[in-house]
């Protein structure tokens, strides 16, 4: 940046580190706004409290008197986001010039509890994706027989789902280019039930938005003919789930923390998890670990002699 355009408050910063974020890190909107709104709850808190908003004043002191207002009624995961929004802004103002060093920098983050992803066994994952057959719609049942035979055999995210084209998807080698976070492309596998699925929806989807235009490109439309969104899906699996379960706090990454779990369960191996999922660390597809041993524990307790004395 030239001197000129350099900001000297906290909200003069903001803008220029979100149009960052998008463009050369390639968060998504989502993302962005997710900062934005942390790093303007804390230019709010200066100016309630009176606190300089200048860059050159803003130091740990400010910034721990902002965690502790937010520690009333957060929980820790929570905390740990918005201060690590507010350190990655630093981090940025100290790497172009603005700043001399990250006040944040050293601040620790708040402690978090071990927190185990939602996962279904394999019985209720199989009524859930056949539930859809349900529906007096037809062809809005195929279609989401089809998403829910996606979202749990190729462990996609929701985001993923929705925003697959055509062009994206190969049927005839039962794979799919899907893009993840990042904007980064990777190749998923498509198990027999998706492909079927999916060749089911595909011959009845034009009829979904009868004499309206329909999106061209995308793969799964609504019954308006556009884009199927996410939130439509995270409400539609919630349904299914209640219905076909009884399970209302089901929502697309519990099929995607499933699909992961039980490959494991099976014997994959978690670096062949790792590429099916686009995690871009081994550590973060290691948690379906504590969750198969957590399983491991509870089969134990049912099934061996001493693990039954225990549970008495």
């Amino acid at each position: 940046m030239r001197s000129s355009e350099l900001p000297r408050t906290l909200l003069e910063a903001i803008e220029p580190f979100l149009s960052h974020l998008r463009r050369e890190r390639r968060m998504s909107e989502n993302t962005a706004l997710a900062y934005g709104g942390d790093l303007r709850a804390l230019d709010a808190f200066l100016e309630r409290r009176e606190l300089s908003r200048e860059l050159g004043a803003l130091g740990k002191i400010e910034l721990r008197a902002w965690m502790a207002e937010l520690s009333q009624g957060r929980t820790a995961r929570t905390l740990s986001r918005k201060l690590g929004s507010a350190r990655a802004l630093f981090r940025y103002l100290n790497r172009t010039g603005v700043l001399s060093e990250n006040p944040a920098q050293s601040m620790k983050m708040p402690r978090l509890g071990r927190h185990l992803p939602l996962v279904v066994n394999p019985e209720v994952a199989a009524r859930l994706v056949e539930s859809p057959t349900e529906t007096s719609n037809e062809a809005e049942a195929l279609r989401d027989r089809a998403i829910l035979e996606l979202l749990y055999g190729s462990g996609l995210r929701v985001s993923e789902l929705v925003g697959l084209d055509f062009e994206q998807l190969r049927i005839d080698v039962a794979q799919a280019t899907v893009l993840g976070k990042g904007k980064k492309e990777r190749i998923v596998p498509l198990g027999g039930p998706s492909i079927g699925a999916l060749e089911l929806y595909l011959a009845r989807r034009d009829e979904l938005a009868g004499s309206r235009g329909i999106d061209v490109r995308a793969v799964f439309v609504s019954c308006r003919g556009a884009r199927l969104g996410v939130r439509r899906v995270q409400e539609m699996v919630q349904r299914y789930g209640a219905l076909s379960a009884g399970r209302a706090d089901l929502h697309p990454h519990a099929l995607r923390h499933s699909c992961a779990t039980h490959m494991l369960e099976g014997g994959a191996d978690l670096r062949v998890i790792q590429d099916l999922l686009g995690h871009e660390s081994v550590a973060t597809t290691q948690r379906y670990t504590h969750v198969s041993l957590q399983h491991l524990s509870e089969v134990y307790d049912r099934a061996h002699p001493l693990g039954r004395l225990k549970a008495r």
